[in-house]
């Protein structure tokens, strides 16, 4: 699948967390029906084959959306399910060796918090960054924090798209204007929600006023 910056505006990430009896399944669903444009799965304490099924599940909901799909630092999982590719840490396993294992068809997402590690990133093959986090945030207990100038200077210093993660909310986005992000990649500004379509609606909104601000800017 070959990745359009367009699809980086709303990038949703799992996390059961915030599912309040309801099904993984059911929740995607809604941010997709919002305007989510990206789905990132992120499971660290799930069992391989519950993983497995719930992937297939949701790459499956992904198709009919027309919407590229993810997974989150598990290469196995995303190789056994075929789904559109990964996205993987500073710690996880290095870009080139993600490729080396998907093949040249696949998306891969790597987090940089800094220039170097961006532009490394790229070299590597990587063909969108996650940078952050962005404002301060729960839902990494290790999450460094990336000044808004640092996050200019990454998107500056590569040409692959770049989207600003970490503590987002509908209330902060607009301060990202002007940094040269195509995107968001959020968890509970959409999933932490009572109504989740409405969220994503209204999020993805802001998004794209703070993206044309830039063009315009």
């Amino acid at each position: 699948m070959k990745l359009d910056k367009k699809d980086l505006l709303l990038y949703a990430v799992t996390d059961r967390h915030w599912l309040n009896g309801r099904s993984l399944y059911e929740v995607v669903k809604e941010s997709l029906d919002g305007g989510a444009t990206f789905i990132q799965l992120r499971e660290k304490t799930l069992d391989e084959a519950s993983f497995l099924d719930e992937a297939r599940q949701i790459k499956k909901l992904c198709e009919e959306y027309k919407v590229p799909f993810v997974i989150n630092d598990n290469v196995e999982i995303a190789m056994a399910i075929d789904a559109d590719g990964v996205h993987v840490g500073q710690s996880d396993m290095e870009a080139g060796n993600v490729r080396e294992k998907l093949g040249p068809d696949k998306i891969i997402g790597v987090s940089a918090q800094t220039v170097e590690q961006a532009v490394l990133a790229e070299k590597r093959g990587a063909d969108y960054l996650g940078v952050g986090a962005v404002f301060p945030t729960g839902s990494k207990d290790d999450a460094l924090e990336v000044s808004h100038e640092t996050l200019k200077e990454i998107c500056e210093a590569v040409s692959i798209p770049v989207i600003a993660i970490g503590g987002i909310t509908i209330d902060n986005t607009k301060e990202l204007a002007g940094s040269g992000i195509v995107g968001v990649a959020v968890i509970s500004a959409i999933y932490a929600k009572e109504d989740i379509t409405q969220a994503a609606r209204e999020l993805r909104k802001v998004v794209e006023d703070t993206i044309s601000e830039q063009k315009i800017g």
